[in-house]
């Protein structure tokens, strides 16, 4: 058996924490804010607005202790450390996003028809405020926003949020000028509009790596038969490839080769030719690979299923 890999894992997101902090802290100021004008103006999209922001704190939170956890050294007990941390968050956060989503477009849609009155000064005063600070945050997280799943959930909730907020002080101008009550329901109905695609598309990435599907751009069948254009090589099976983290995929596979080759003393030069292809010839470059190389006898006596 052999495997090659690089323990240095490098990741972006890890020199982002003190971003994450600060974010965290303006998004908490500015739920408290809008659910203040929640309370004062009634406002379905500031009350959404405001639900939403503290989903965005919650998950701020959550990402800022993945953050320090996915980097803690690996035990006997935990190989990959704390690495997957940050994808149970980003799982965590699309399904409260989800909720909230629902929830606004139901409450939206009830309010068009017996829209309550809304105080339209104070609703674009809370709304500016709002803006204001998701401006603050989305420039504190731009720089990082590639780095891995947390970064990239919470930049892109802050960005629904200002959005939001920028609904929310639209709403107001028309209810200013029109008297048209039911903008503040279609604000909140856009809100939610912009939530759900959002959480649905977070939630099936992450879901993908949580249920172990193969690496987006990886294609295994592809993968096989460039291993089995390597000379000695005869068949491979048990190949699987999954992502344990952020730019960390990692892939098996068992691999028969000549008898000659555990004769001859050729098994470390097909471990590196196997190495480099994963590494070097994909879309997705695979770095930790392991692989298994044994005889036609030996493959024949395993008794599961091959893939």
């Amino acid at each position: 058996m052999g495997h090659g890999h690089s323990h240095a894992h490098h990741d972006a997101g890890s020199g982002h924490r003190g971003r994450l902090a600060i974010a965290c802290a303006i998004t908490v100021g500015i739920v408290a804010a809008q659910a203040l004008g929640a309370w004062m103006t009634g406002s379905l999209a500031l009350l959404t607005d405001a639900v939403h922001s503290l989903t965005d704190s919650i998950g701020l939170i959550v990402a800022l202790i993945a953050a320090s956890l996915m980097f803690r050294a690996a035990t006997p007990q935990r190989t990959w450390g704390f690495r997957r941390v940050e994808i149970l968050a980003g799982f965590g956060q699309a399904a409260l996003l989800l909720g909230i989503g629902v929830y606004a477009a139901v409450e939206g849609i009830g309010r068009l028809g017996a829209p309550p009155q809304i105080p339209h000064v104070e609703l674009l005063i809370f709304g500016a405020i709002g803006l204001a600070g998701n401006i603050a945050s989305l420039t504190v997280l731009a720089s990082g926003r590639r780095a891995n799943f947390n970064m990239r959930a919470a930049f892109l909730e802050v960005l629904a949020d200002a959005l939001g907020s920028l609904g929310v002080m639209a709403a107001a101008v028309v209810i200013w000028l029109t008297g048209w009550q039911q903008a503040d329901a279609v604000a909140g109905l856009l809100i939610a509009a912009l939530i759900i695609p959002r959480a649905l598309v977070l939630l099936r990435e992450t879901a993908r790596i949580l249920l172990e599907f193969a690496p987006r751009g990886l294609d295994l069948e592809e993968v096989r038969q460039h291993m089995l254009e390597l000379e000695h090589v005869q068949e491979v099976h048990d190949l699987h490839a999954s992502t344990v983290a952020t730019g960390l995929p990692v892939l098996s596979a068992h691999v028969v080769v000549d008898d000659s080759c555990f004769r001859e003393g050729c098994v470390p030069e097909i471990l590196t030719q196997l190495k480099d292809c994963v590494a070097e010839h994909f879309e997705v470059a695979v770095e930790h690979s392991t692989f298994q190389l044994e005889t036609g006898s030996i493959a024949e006596k395993e008794t599961h299923a091959h893939f």
